[in-house]
């Protein structure tokens, strides 16, 4: 792996290499259809298998139920089967993933415009696009076969401008596959950076140009799924997760940039004021998306790669690969913000939950917090992102915030529902089917629970720390099965014990009555 600050991949081919090499790729040459076998295939692994033995997925003879054989392949799977596959996606080894993160955000690196790139091999536009069967042509999975109405884009990172300032916005949206030259466009909320350009260029009677890129160089892949502050340009977050500036072209028929090894780039134009059926969709909540009227693209042009490779992100019920590629990404964002821009120095973790979609379910670890700090954190969490947030509990650093056994824990014994739980209204609901539907902030709220020690407590009842020191050797010799220990695996004390008890404790264990 290559070592922190070398960013090894010019674009997707070379990360496919890289995948091969470590074993983290399982190519599949034999034909599967893409809109019946292929999405529930890599669907088994995150259903029958733990996250360290996933594997990204490469089909490279994809059919549909014409029997027609597409020249593209799909990699799916391909950012976040697995912490190690997405660790090779960074560039970086698992326990740098952290610092790399940091990196890019503190240190952004602004991208280079070059001439042309592989993503121009071939360009279509006017009858020719038609001809050739636009968005169409490419191998587009259905990904959740039974109930999705159509091939969806699950991996696409749309570009746009804001129509006032024109800094540039890139974020994965899902699209519907409409026909060779229309796709839908699902934001889920209106805070949605997209939904904010689209907005703007309502309000000035103008229409939003838009490219919508598939199969870019990992780093851009992981900074469109970031939750970025409103005006910083993803592009220069991807160069500063790369540590050096991504190369960009000019498109052929709007007035954007794109990503010059790109694989495939759409491009097109969106009229705010025409809104179309769209859905339902297969979603991270675990449940099927309702139909909305969602805008439209128009495409306009379609540029490239020979056989390119169409990259899918496999989401729908959690886990995922996308509720990992969150999982990684929010964490670092959300521990910056409240350390950094908070100025909450006893934050720790912070670790969202998968099987929340890693936006509903939030674990706040803080270090010995003043009065009033734990309840800082809540409230800073929540007021993030309007949409996220829906339970957020506040734990001590005793508290593993990854292990659920460890939390509810800590919500049973440090926490009176009276005193600790705030319920805050006016959230925006996303993809929750538990709120009601008429869209607005009122129909949702957060629930916030500080689960932190207020006072001293008794020590845990474990067994001291040397006494089980000593079992696990005794373990050892006897040859018992091999251990993963949770925390806590031992006793501590917790401010409430007293020399009596300790001298009693330790007369004990020396086979003597207590004073």
């Amino acid at each position: 792996m290559a070592d922190a600050g070398a960013y090894p991949y010019r674009d997707l081919r070379d990360y496919l290499h890289t995948l091969d090499t470590e074993g983290l790729l399982c190519r599949v040459d034999k034909p599967i259809d893409k809109n019946s076998e292929l999405v529930p295939l890599v669907r088994l692994q995150f259903r029958g298998l733990p996250e360290s033995r996933r594997r990204a997925f490469h089909f490279t003879h994809v059919t549909d139920a014409h029997g027609r054989s597409y020249e593209g392949s799909v990699l799916i799977g391909g950012f976040a089967a697995s912490r190690d596959v997405y660790a090779a996606a960074l560039g970086a080894k698992p326990d740098e993933v952290g610092a790399r993160w940091a990196a890019a955000l503190d240190h952004p690196v602004e991208p280079v415009l070059v001439d042309t790139g592989p993503c121009k091999e071939n360009v279509l536009t006017g009858q020719d696009l038609l001809d050739s069967g636009g968005v169409e042509a490419f191998p587009h999975p259905v990904s959740t076969p039974g109930f999705d109405p159509a091939p969806f884009l699950t991996a696409p990172y749309w570009i746009t401008r804001d129509p006032e300032d024109g800094t540039y916005n890139v974020g994965t949206y899902r699209g519907m596959v409409k026909g060779p030259d229309r796709i839908g466009l699902q934001m889920d909320t209106p805070t949605q950076h997209i939904a904010i350009h689209l907005a703007k260029a309502r309000r000035a009677g103008r229409k939003l140009q838009a490219a919508v890129v598939i199969g870019a160089v990992p780093a851009v892949g992981f900074a469109s799924v970031q939750k970025i502050p409103y005006g910083v340009s993803e592009y220069a977050v991807a160069g500063g997760l790369m540590g050096r500036p991504l190369d960009v072209v000019p498109c052929e028929s709007v007035d954007l940039t794109v990503p010059a090894h790109a694989e495939i780039v759409i491009e097109g134009e969106i009229d705010p004021g025409h809104l179309e059926s769209e859905g339902p969709f297969g979603e991270a909540s675990g449940y099927m998306g309702a139909r909305t009227m969602s805008p439209v693209l128009r495409v306009t042009a379609v540029t490239h790669r020979t056989r390119p490779v169409v990259q899918a992100f496999i989401s729908e019920f959690p886990p995922s690969e996308s509720t990992l590629m969150r999982k990684i990404a929010f964490e670092n964002v959300y521990l910056r913000f409240l350390r950094q821009s908070c100025n909450i120095g006893a934050v720790r973790r912070v670790v969202t939950h998968e099987s929340g979609t890693c936006n509903m379910f939030f674990v706040v670890q803080l270090s010995d917090p003043t009065a009033g700090q734990a309840r800082q954190a809540l409230y800073a969490a929540s007021g993030y992102e309007a949409s996220m947030g829906k339970t957020i509990v506040a734990v001590d650093d005793d508290i593993d915030p990854d292990d659920m056994d460890a939390v509810v824990w800590a919500m049973s014994f440090r926490m009176q529902p009276a005193r600790d739980v705030t319920v805050l209204p006016g959230k925006l609901p996303r993809l929750d089917p538990s709120a009601t539907t008429d869209g607005s902030e009122a129909s949702s709220s957060a629930l916030l629970i500080d689960a932190t020690r207020k006072t001293p407590y008794p020590p845990t009842s474990l067994p001291a720390r040397a006494h089980m020191e000593h079992a696990r050797a005794l373990w050892d010799e006897l040859g018992l099965p091999e251990l993963r220990l949770a925390e806590p695996w031992h006793g501590y004390e917790l401010g409430a014990w007293s020399d009596e008890d300790r001298r009693n404790a330790d007369a004990a264990v020396r086979g003597e009555r207590p004073e």
